[in-house]
């Protein structure tokens, strides 16, 4: 198992995505410490981990309180000696499908400020643990937008490039403790909650919106939950021993050529 005897930290899992990425770890071999404001959506989470097999503790954390967070994060420590995966999948709301020009400047700034907030506050406080145990990875995960000029995103955009900014720099300065930072990018996957719940809003209005993000693609298909969960395993793992400061990109090659124009392979 990949992640045997790892000790991994997810915030936010009671979401779609923070609850793919905390099952595939445990069951590549990691005990996931489950945090969120809602226990009982982070606890559906952990049953199906127990269910499978698999090794979890779970506990209310508020991704934005650095008390709690610290508190947390000793109290593994006091308990397993060492935790060597943090990965923070908390949500915040955004306001998205009006033009720059029109949005308001607390709808787009709120978004950057709040993902900033909880991604810093989880990382730094990983990031002390680590560097004293001399080793560790911290994971992060944004979005297409994050890579690529994406209209009408409002904030969501700018708030997926700062992450990725941050994920840089703290592994150029984390390094040297042997403490790795790697970021994420997803091309936003349909069998996530966000889009399952405006597929069921909307339909019609969806299902074009998704043919578009799917053309835009190389592979003619978003990625998956599972795709995303799996590249997290692999690099919390040994096997990405050598990767740090860089962001993967998984969106099925779309933040690298818009490819709407192919739509067929060539004979």
């Amino acid at each position: 198992m990949l992640l045997q005897n790892k000790n991994a930290v997810i915030y936010g899992a009671g979401g779609s995505l923070g609850g793919a990425v905390a099952k595939a770890m445990a069951a590549a071999g990691a005990k996931v410490f489950l945090t969120g404001r809602n226990l009982s959506i982070v606890q559906k989470t952990a049953d199906a981990i127990l269910a499978s097999g698999g090794r979890v503790e779970v506990n209310e954390v508020d991704g934005f309180d650095a008390k709690a967070i610290n508190a947390h994060l000793e109290n593994i420590i006091r308990k397993e000696d060492t935790i060597n995966i943090s990965f923070n999948a908390v949500g915040v709301d955004v306001v998205q499908n009006i033009p720059l020009v029109d949005i308001s400047p607390v709808d787009f700034v709120t978004p950057i400020t709040q993902t900033m907030q909880t991604r810093f506050l989880t990382a730094i406080a990983a990031g002390k643990v680590m560097m004293k145990q001399g080793s560790g990875v911290i994971l992060s995960l944004t979005a297409t937008p994050g890579g690529i000029g994406y209209p009408f995103t409002g904030g969501f955009a700018p708030a997926c490039s700062a992450v990725e900014s941050f994920s840089r720099n703290l592994a150029s300065e984390l390094g040297v403790y042997g403490v790795r930072v790697v970021n994420i990018r997803s091309g936003g996957s349909p069998d996530s909650k966000v889009f399952k719940d405006a597929i069921d809003n909307n339909p019609e209005e969806m299902k074009a919106a998704l043919e578009k993000m799917e053309a835009d693609t190389m592979l003619k298909k978003l990625p998956l939950m599972a795709d995303i969960a799996n590249t997290a395993v692999f690099l919390a793992s040994d096997l990405a021993g050598k990767i740090t400061g860089v962001t993967i990109d998984v969106t099925s090659g779309t933040t690298a050529a818009l490819n709407y124009r192919v739509s067929q392979p060539f004979s």
